[in-house]
């Protein structure tokens, strides 16, 4: 078997006003990619490459083995798709759905399919018109994840969900991820909920790349440092630190190669350490955003 379930070399994709490029992207067999960026940075025209709906201009595509666009039908038998904005055929009940999704696909888990009914707490006889938002985007998801596909892309899932709702697809997600042939690749400007289950990250901005790892080596690489220096003079410039905030004598140094060495140099200058602070995700994000478009390396 392959060790991706998604690879993507060198992408492109051109439009009149915006365009894909270079882009690479491996999605292990049986981890949660996290994929995050702004409105309009290239999410998901990303997928619909990966789906076939949209053909690349450049660049060679692969999912589950399979070239896309060309061998494209035999990989959407192992792919499951759910978004924010899917729209199911209101005037039909969800069993109506299931029914139909299940005379398509022969991977169709009927018993997994009852669990995640109660689970997401929905009623096979509901109108999909009598739904709310919430129940709609937990059933487009029960239909994808009950085909057991091996690979799920999830476009935005949680957007506009409440705090309850969110945490039934997290859960179920996390849950689905107890298989290691399986994989998920999870496109979302919403840090938090990438931050909770994820194993890779990458982010995207303006159609590039602009960061991939893991989400450990993220977090951990990460830091800011508030220091205090002893007059009015300048940050002494340090490798690692990308980005210096001074306001007088007070001063947040951010870093993304974070080592103990860099709040020694500080002190061995004369300069006061206040803190080393961790970073959240989205400040990992932002931060990264910001320096990118700024055309500083990160």
């Amino acid at each position: 078997m392959n060790e991706f379930a998604v690879q993507l070399t060198g992408v492109g994709k051109d439009y009149r006003f915006f365009s894909l490029n270079d882009v690479r992207l491996e999605v292990p067999v049986g981890q949660i990619m996290g994929f995050i960026g702004p409105n309009g940075a290239g999410k998901s025209t990303t997928i619909r490459i990966l789906m076939g709906l949209v053909h690349q201009d450049r660049g060679e595509v692969r999912v589950l083995g399979h070239s896309m666009p060309k061998e494209q039908a035999a990989a959407k038998r192992d792919i499951g798709f759910a978004s924010e904005d899917m729209r199911l055929y209101g005037s039909s009940t969800l069993d109506w759905h299931m029914r139909f999704v299940r005379s398509v696909y022969p991977s169709w888990d009927e018993s997994y399919a009852q669990t995640l009914l109660k689970r997401f707490d929905l009623r096979r006889e509901q109108r999909i018109t009598g739904m709310s938002h919430g129940q709609q985007v937990k059933a487009g998801l029960l239909l994808a994840l009950a085909r057991r596909p091996r690979l799920l892309i999830l476009d935005e899932p949680t957007t506009g969900l409440d705090p309850v709702a969110r945490h039934e697809v997290i859960r179920e997600l996390t849950a689905v991820m107890q298989d290691d042939h399986r994989s998920i690749l999870f496109s979302s400007h919403n840090t938090h909920d990438i931050e909770q289950i994820s194993d890779q990250i990458t982010f995207i901005d303006r159609g590039r790349i602009i960061d991939c790892r893991d989400k450990e080596s993220f977090l951990d690489r990460w830091r800011r440092i508030r220091v205090e220096l002893p007059g009015d003079v300048d940050v002494p410039a340090l490798p690692g630190i990308i980005g210096v905030l001074q306001t007088g004598r007070l001063a947040v140094a951010t870093t993304n190669a974070f080592d103990v060495s860099l709040p020694r140099a500080y002190e061995a200058a004369g300069i006061r350490v206040h803190a080393v602070e961790n970073m959240t995700l989205e400040e990992i994000f932002v931060t990264n955003v910001h320096y990118s478009r700024e055309g500083v390396a990160v």
